[in-house]
């Protein structure tokens, strides 16, 4: 059959930013990759709403700050609108509480803005494979300076008790910061019984992917936030 083996349809991208300076270094950076093709610009979120729902992109490079319609609301507006486009959220801040709400919104991935045009091409092509694009200790240092448990009981209580003890202690290195194979060397397992128990605890927890599991877990008091460059847990056990 012709066709057989030939080159994979490039990645669709939409760049959204309010700064006309921005989008147009982020087109030029993006567009020489043969992998990617650069569809459509937004200078703000209503605009990428509506440029999205016309122009099918695979992925939607997103600032967070903009007028109109910032960067999480139009995050929550996409996952409705275009499920099928997945969100690589932009901040020119490394800790920045509306990078937490865009991956509450459905985001897959952050970046900030002085990250090297190589880094953004595989971010793009990390989150298009509907994988998290974020690196697991800037995702730990991102949501403890932002998510706290609220007083009361703890709002996973139920998922917390149908997660194993083994998965509990997963859950818990992975919000720590943790990479699959560091958990796997902290625990003596494999990396595929890792892979396995995330996959249970993601399932279990009813979330979508790495950095709503971290959310998650600061949420439900799991663990907590500790010194400036690190986290104090709870106790795993029940």
């Amino acid at each position: 059959m012709t066709g057989t083996g030939s080159t994979p349809p490039r990645i669709r991208v939409l760049i959204v930013d309010d700064q006309p300076l921005v989008r147009r270094g982020l087109s030029l950076i993006l567009s020489p990759d043969p992998a990617l093709e650069v569809v459509g610009e937004a200078e703000n979120g209503a605009h990428a709403v509506t440029l999205a729902r016309e122009l099918r992109p695979d992925v939607v490079v997103m600032d967070i700050r903009m007028p109109v319609l910032d960067g999480v609301g139009a995050t929550a507006e996409l996952a409705t609108a275009v499920p099928g486009c997945r969100v690589l959220a932009l901040s020119t801040f490394d800790l920045d509480e509306y990078v937490v709400g865009a991956l509450r919104a459905g985001a897959y991935g952050f970046l900030p803005k002085d990250s090297s045009p190589e880094e953004l091409s595989a971010a793009i092509r990390t989150v298009h494979a509907g994988e998290a694009a974020v690196a697991p200790r800037l995702l730990t240092r991102l949501i403890s300076a932002y998510v706290r448990a609220p007083a009361g009981p703890r709002p996973t209580a139920g998922a917390l008790g149908e997660l194993t003890p083994r998965e509990v202690e997963v859950w818990r290195l992975m919000a720590t910061g943790l990479d699959n194979s560091a958990i796997a060397g902290a625990l003596d397992i494999s990396l595929s019984t890792v892979k396995n128990h995330i996959t249970s605890i993601f399932d279990k927890l009813g979330v979508r992917d790495r950095a709503q599991a971290v959310i998650a877990a600061y949420e439900s008091g799991l663990v907590t936030a500790g010194s400036r460059d690190g986290v104090a847990t709870r106790s795993a056990s029940t």
